[in-house]
């Protein structure tokens, strides 16, 4: 199979479904970086620990390098993206089956922004793919070997997370309970900008692999490959894909820094570091075991576990319920328009 650089910018310019899935695949990582890496950051910026735009600034640079460094590392979750479906054989209806599941994404997105329905890309991608490998191959085109690891990542997402949001604020609360405050707020002002850092590097990791992980498929179909077990990721695709999350990260995204930061529960620096730990270990731990997940709800999730350690009621809970609502929706909704989309391109193309 060639991955060469110059053997894929051919490829782009003389399929135009390769092309389309390749500029949606490119868009959609665009927009996951201006609207889910901000969470990343939403705790330094909201306990005062960064400006907005010098936070941003951050948060771009590393999740370039977490999606460059990471892959090159481990490449599990691009692997479990990869090989999840099945689209069969015939790789040329595969690749417009492809291209159907990343528009389906953009169907599905504006149709729940439009009815005020929660949204994340990293299960809309999972549902995508998965309605239109069944749209070819039915039940069959789907792998439930790796297909599981995404029930995993529901429920690592939100119990994983809390619990090491409550951990991990328990601990710094007990082992700081004797410090002076001023000289122990210094030290973690600094200490959540760091935590923030090593969140956006684990949110490029985590979600830049997911698109990898498509882009690598459509590679693959258009070489007359049905699956890509054994070849290894070029690095022109690692640094492609994380320059697209870089610049869409740096575009901002100050409301969602609001929402997560602030609406969600009041923290102080302390708190904000010990949610930004938790993050980084959630997403370390899910992603070098292949398993994809919602960095967003890992986040979330683990805001709501500090808060939890003062009172239950400081947490809004109606975050859940959005949790709760993306996934009642978003894997039958965004699964079926994919279904459709699919039956629909291979009989027009």
């Amino acid at each position: 199979m060639d991955v060469s650089f110059g053997y894929f910018v051919q490829q782009v310019f003389s399929s135009p479904v390769l092309a389309m899935t390749v500029a949606l695949t490119l868009g959609v990582i665009f927009v996951n970086g201006w609207t889910d890496a901000p969470n990343a950051i939403a705790t330094c910026v909201t306990t005062r620990c960064m400006r907005v735009r010098p936070a941003i600034i951050m948060s771009a640079i590393f999740n370039f390098l977490g999606v460059l460094i990471m892959t090159h590392l481990n490449a599990s979750v691009a692997s479990t993206i990869s090989n999840m479906v099945d689209f069969g054989s015939d790789t040329s209806t595969a690749l417009v089956a492809l291209c159907a599941a990343l528009f389906s994404i953009v169907v599905y997105s504006v149709t729940a922004a439009k009815f005020g329905i929660p949204t994340s890309e990293s299960h809309s991608l999972i549902a995508g793919l998965s309605g239109a490998a069944i749209a070819l191959g039915g039940a069959s085109g789907i792998n439930m070997n790796e297909w599981v690891k995404v029930l995993y990542g529901l429920v690592l997402s939100l119990v994983g997370g809390f619990a090491l949001g409550w951990g991990c604020c328990k601990l710094v609360t007990l082992l700081c309970s004797g410090l002076d405050r001023r000289p122990a707020n210094t030290f973690f002002r600094y200490a959540q900008i760091f935590g923030a850092a090593a969140t956006s590097f684990m949110h490029g990791a985590q979600d830049g692999q997911k698109f990898i992980g498509v882009l690598f498929l459509g590679m693959a179909f258009c070489n007359g490959q049905p699956s890509v077990e054994g070849v290894v990721i070029p690095i022109w695709l690692m640094m492609l894909c994380s320059t697209m999350m870089g610049v869409g990260t740096s575009v901002g995204g100050e409301s969602i820094i609001k929402s997560v930061g602030m609406d969600m529960v009041k923290l102080e620096k302390y708190q904000g570091f010990s949610a930004d730990l938790a993050s980084s270990l959630s997403l370390f731990i899910v992603t070098v075991t292949g398993i994809p997940v919602s960095t967003t709800h890992v986040k979330t999730s683990a805001i709501m576990g500090v808060g939890a350690v003062k009172r239950v009621s400081a947490i809004n809970f109606s975050v859940v319920k959005d949790m709760m609502l993306t996934w009642v929706f978003t894997f039958p909704g965004c699964g079926l328009i994919s279904f459709l989309m699919a039956k629909l391109f291979v009989l027009l193309i």
